[in-house]
């Protein structure tokens, strides 16, 4: 089948660690057709939605994860999203308006027969950060508020506290206070922009020291293994883009408990891929625009997971 990947530019991969490339390559392997665009491609025109389509192949040597070029394109041409056997969005955030726009083309798309995953109202309807209020019995005491003065005061009750902003990616905005407060009013007002913006706060989980775990849902089901992203050195975030050391884990058994109760629930409402994030024994986020982490797990234990997730999409569109 035709498959339109929805993502950032293709020259911009690194394609060692890149999990849209690991898609791609899987689905090249199995002979679908592979289309690439980015959102600002995406236009309605007043009877369907359209994508500046382009048409690539995937070259060289397989073996070569560093090679360049990895990828031959074709010229971009207008194609209707309907045309596609599966359309995939993978653009990374920030979660913008722009983003959200997108998902209101893709959402028009969808209500024409176009087969997009994840679902875009799936998507919109669960943030990142926030989406983890409805499983609580997983969740570490957490905070979110836009008031100062509630900030202020969890950190008081629990002594040591992350703050982050709800929209960040990467460890992006992380910061963690320690109990002497040390410069808890700055933060405190950098990230909620003197209160005009909503942040998390979540009681300190010392288990971080062992990493930040990602546990990938497909279809509901999850893969056997997690990635525990390791902070290095002083640093307190694990993100593989802050510097995190990735290593491949067996599942625990509190993580298939996680899974097991999310994972049924998120596949159906249109989530094929979603990336848990736990630590310790808590769920911390629930990622849902671009989840990763394919590669290092795969390339450390042998698990394609890129066939778990291609083998998921098949079953999907029928």
């Amino acid at each position: 089948m035709d498959i339109l990947f929805i993502a950032d530019p293709l020259s911009r991969f690194k394609i060692y660690k890149d999990t849209t490339y690991a898609m791609m390559a899987e689905a090249a392997r199995r002979g679908h057709t592979l289309y690439t665009c980015e959102p600002h491609h995406l236009a309605w025109t007043g009877g369907a939605v359209e994508a500046g389509a382009q048409r690539f192949e995937i070259v060289g040597d397989l073996a070569d994860s560093h090679r360049e070029p990895w990828f031959a394109p074709q010229e971009a041409a207008p194609r209707a999203l309907t045309s596609f056997g599966a359309v995939l969005m993978r653009k990374d955030p920030p979660f913008d308006m722009e983003y959200v726009t997108s998902t209101w083309l893709l959402e028009l798309a969808e209500r024409a027969g176009a087969r997009i995953f994840n679902k875009p109202q799936a998507i919109r309807d669960h943030s990142e950060k926030l989406a983890i209020g409805e499983f609580p019995q997983f969740v570490a005491p957490t905070l979110v508020t836009r008031d100062p003065a509630r900030l202020r005061a969890f950190h008081a009750a629990h002594g040591d506290v992350i703050l982050k902003p709800l929209d960040g990616m990467g460890g992006m905005g992380v910061f963690r206070v320690k109990p002497d407060g040390m410069n808890l009013g700055s933060i405190v007002e950098m990230l909620s922009h003197d209160g005009a913006r909503t942040v998390m706060a979540q009681k300190f989980i010392p288990e971080i020291k062992d990493g930040d775990k990602r546990i990938l849902l497909i279809g509901g089901e999850p893969v056997p293994y997690s990635l525990a992203r390791i902070p290095q050195g002083s640093e307190v975030r694990g993100n593989l883009a802050a510097g995190g050391l990735g290593v491949a884990r067996p599942l625990t058994p509190r993580d298939r408990e996680i899974a097991d109760t999310l994972g049924p629930v998120l596949a159906a409402r249109g989530l094929l891929l979603v990336g848990l994030d736990a630590i310790g024994d808590w769920l911390t986020e629930v990622n849902v625009t671009s989840p990763t982490c394919f590669r290092e797990i795969m390339d450390q234990t042998g698990f394609d997971v890129a066939a778990m997730f291609i083998d998921a999409l098949e079953r999907a569109v029928g």
